[in-house]
Formats: C-alpha cells, structure tokens, sequence
C-alpha cells in the first residue's frame, strides 16, 4: 500500500511541475510537444515491450491499433476528441492550445495509472526479491516524466488551471486505488487480462500524442515540434529501458 502511495504521489509531483511548465505561454510552446513526445516514449518504449513479452506481438499491436480506432472513430463520427486539427478549425480563436483532448486524456491516464497500482501491489507477492524492488521502482520513476506529460497537455486543452489540477490529481489517484484493488482482488482474478484494457490505454494514449505532436507540428514548424518531441521521447526511452535493463 506505501509503495502504490508513493508512485502516487510521485505522479502528482510530476502534474504540478507539467502544469507550471505549460503555465506560461513561452514554456508552453516547449512542453506541450515534449510532453507529446514522452506519451509517445512511454507507449512505445515502456507498455509496447511490456506487452509484447506478455501476450506476443501479433495480440498487443491489434490490441494498441484497436485503442487508436476507437478513438478515431469517435473523432470522426461521435464528437471530435481533436477539433483543433481540423482544417477548417480557426487557431488563433482557441481558449486552449489542445482542447478536445481533456476527456481521453484523463480516462486513458486513469487506466493506465490503476494498473501502474495494481502492478506495484501484485509485485508484492512474487517470491523472488528482485521483482518485488524492481516492478515499484520502475513504475515510481516512470511516474514522474507520465506526471509532467499529463500536466502539461492538460493544462494545453483545459482552459481553467485548478480544474487541470484536479483531473490530473484524480487520474494520478487511480495508482493508489489499483494498488488496494491489487490487494484485495488479484489473488482471485490472477493478471493475465490486465493486457486487454492497457493495450486499449495504450492505443488512446498513442493517439494522443501523435495528434498534439501534429498540431504543435501546424502551429510552430516541424524543426520545433520534433526537437521538443524527440527530447521528451528520448528521455522517457532511456529511464523506462535504463530501469529495466538495471534489474536484468
């Protein structure tokens, strides 16, 4: 429980410093593409691998490209997750940098970080040592480039700070929640249908990073948004694997 406390709370350490980042509209123009690029980092380099090696390549990329259609589908014939990319769709009116993506952003983040819990608490219960350090550690650190990512769009498509605040505290407050489900229901359940609704997550959270990265690409150039993408990639690719291969 302390230890899905702390990955909590790591997370929302991370929140506060991605909405400060994106809370001027000069550091702005940097964080929201790098924060892009670090949702990217953490789905193909932290959840793509991860689900790979649990239920094989062919089941987590039809499960990731199943995640991305339905948000597709809902951008094209529901209601417009992405409006700011549309051609017709006038910028310079925007009372948000990214609006539309608050909703999927917060649900998919909210699934990611229940199972962030749920992992760090059935971890407790392996009987070698190594993975019941490993799987916390890894999960807390990766907590803190996911918490600045998840400030730092939020704050770009939610017009009121303390209301970005709130639903990144309460999707960060979904690791908590994961780790006591852990707890109390994963000894009944076992792990092996967690794949399905993360390679969904995963899906959702690669849609929208590629999106804000297309729209700060239209807003800024493409030599701006893919340095600052690139950067934020990058540094979610060397902890996520730097921890992984620490513990080999």
């Amino acid at each position: 429980m302390q230890l899905a406390l702390l990955a909590t709370l790591i997370g929302v350490a991370g929140v506060f410093a991605g909405l400060w980042l994106a809370g001027a509209r000069r550091r702005a123009r940097v964080v929201v593409p790098f924060s892009a690029g670090v949702l990217l980092g953490v789905v193909l380099f932290g959840l793509l691998p991860e689900l790979g090696k649990e239920t094989g390549w062919l089941r987590t990329l039809l499960l990731v490209a199943g995640g991305y259609g339905v948000l597709l589908l809902i951008n094209r014939y529901v209601a417009p997750v992405c409006p700011s990319c549309a051609h017709n769709h006038d910028h310079e009116a925007c009372g948000t940098a990214l609006h539309g993506f608050a909703a999927p952003l917060i649900a998919a983040s909210m699934l990611h970080s229940f199972f962030d819990g749920w992992s760090v608490a059935t971890a407790q219960m392996a009987p070698l040592m190594a993975i019941r350090i490993a799987v916390p550690l890894a999960v807390a650190l990766h907590k803190a480039p996911e918490g600045i990512a998840l400030g730092g769009i939020a704050r770009a498509s939610i017009e009121s700070r303390p209301a970005a605040l709130l639903w990144c505290v309460a999707a960060e407050g979904t690791t908590l929640a994961g780790g006591i489900a852990g707890l109390a229901i994963a000894p009944r359940l076992g792990t092996v249908w967690i794949v399905y609704p993360l390679g969904l997550a995963a899906g959702w959270l690669f849609y929208l990073g590629a999106h804000a990265l297309h729209e700060e690409w239209q807003r800024r150039g493409p030599a701006a948004a893919l340095v600052a993408a690139a950067t934020g990639a990058a540094g979610a690719a060397v902890l996520q694997q730097g921890v992984q291969a620490w513990f080999r």
